[in-house]
């Protein structure tokens, strides 16, 4: 890379910088794993991750052409428990919107694929990437190769006995996902030119880790939400079945049970994360308010901060309005936005240091 000397003293330009198309493509991909994610919301709310009842990696790009075909879908997906106990009212204009939204959930998934390993290929080929890049992000490839396996174990689960995916593996596949795209941010950020300002402690590295970590568990939690539907039952707020501590958290033998399967106990462990978080966010920005301000790598604090309330916002406003479609996938969207801000703010903290 090669650097040069502006007309202001003191001030560094960046002549060459080999890297960008690097970094375009990383943030690319990162949006495209987010585009990916509201897609899979919309597929889970549409209740529509169970009409393609089989996995076919290249095949199932092309969608049915002609009437057989589509018969052919429809009598498969009436062979499990989902359209026997819920759905058996389906025609099949019915059952083709549901077979939409899942196929173009796996179209834009494959194609993800397609994004990374072309650009790969070509900037491997022009020597953009030295080797110790290049290997990470082949690994990032192979934990998106993973997410594509984890999607469909997770449409397995309830293609047998269940009326919907087991909220266990939509757990994994969720969080599968957003480790993706914090990745892709991490990466990205830590290959941006030029320096960043600040002073950076082992307590502002320690705090942010803390709040990334927490984020990432919230998004788990809410894929519990999201599996048992517990969003759809005491919309209430902030009373919860009348009381702030409700009665029937642990009601499950054994206990441990309750955290994952019983709707009540899931929501409240969704709101609790989302008390937690607030308070966190607060007092670090408090903190931060004594120590100095947020000039130069803290000013991305207040960003989050308020980002964290917007998202609170968006939350109570998804319960309260029983869930519509739109509030639901920009809460889940917005999670994202929200751990990727974490991990920008900790890539610069590294750059610093």
């Amino acid at each position: 890379m090669t650097l040069k000397q502006d007309a202001a003293p003191g001030q560094i330009s960046y002549a060459s910088d080999p890297l960008r198309p690097v970094r375009i493509w990383l943030y690319g991909l990162a949006a495209f794993v987010l585009l990916i994610v509201v897609v899979g919301g919309i597929t889970r709310l549409t209740e529509s991750g169970l009409s393609i009842t089989s996995w076919k990696p290249i095949s199932g790009v092309i969608p049915p052409l002609n009437q057989a075909e589509w018969e052919a879908e429809f009598e498969a997906y009436k062979q499990i428990p989902q359209y026997n106990v819920l759905n058996s009212w389906m025609s099949l204009d019915d059952f083709k919107f549901i077979f939409f939204w899942e196929w173009f959930h796996r179209l834009v998934a494959r194609f993800l694929g397609v994004l990374f390993i072309v650009p790969f290929v070509v900037f491997l080929f022009q020597k953009r990437l030295p080797r110790d890049l290049a290997w990470p992000l082949f690994g990032l490839f192979i934990l998106g190769g993973f997410q594509g396996a984890l999607g469909w174990w997770m449409v397995s689960s309830g293609l047998t006995e269940l009326t919907s995916v087991s909220q266990y593996r939509l757990a994994a596949h969720l969080t599968a996902a957003s480790l993706l795209f914090i990745a892709l941010v991490y990466v990205a950020r830590s290959l941006s030119p030029g320096r960043v300002l600040g002073r950076v402690t082992g307590f502002h590295m320690a705090t942010a880790i803390i709040l990334l970590l927490v984020v990432v568990l919230q998004i788990g939690a809410g894929a519990f939400v999201a599996g048992l539907d517990a969003g759809m039952g005491y919309q209430t707020w902030p009373l919860m079945d009348g009381a702030i501590i409700p009665n029937g958290l642990f009601v499950m033998d054994p206990a441990w049970r309750n955290l994952f399967e019983n709707a009540l106990t899931v929501q409240f462990i969704h709101r609790g994360f989302a008390y937690l978080i607030v308070g966190y966010i607060g007092w670090l920005i408090w903190r931060r308010h004594k120590d100095g301000g947020f000039g130069g790598v803290h000013g991305w604090l207040p960003r989050i901060g308020a980002i964290v309330l917007l998202q609170v916002a968006l939350g109570i406003a998804t319960l309260l309005m029983s869930v519509p479609i739109g509030l639901a996938v920009g809460h889940q969207a917005l999670a994202f936005m929200l751990a990727g801000l974490a991990v920008a703010y900790i890539a610069d903290m590294r750059r610093v240091r």
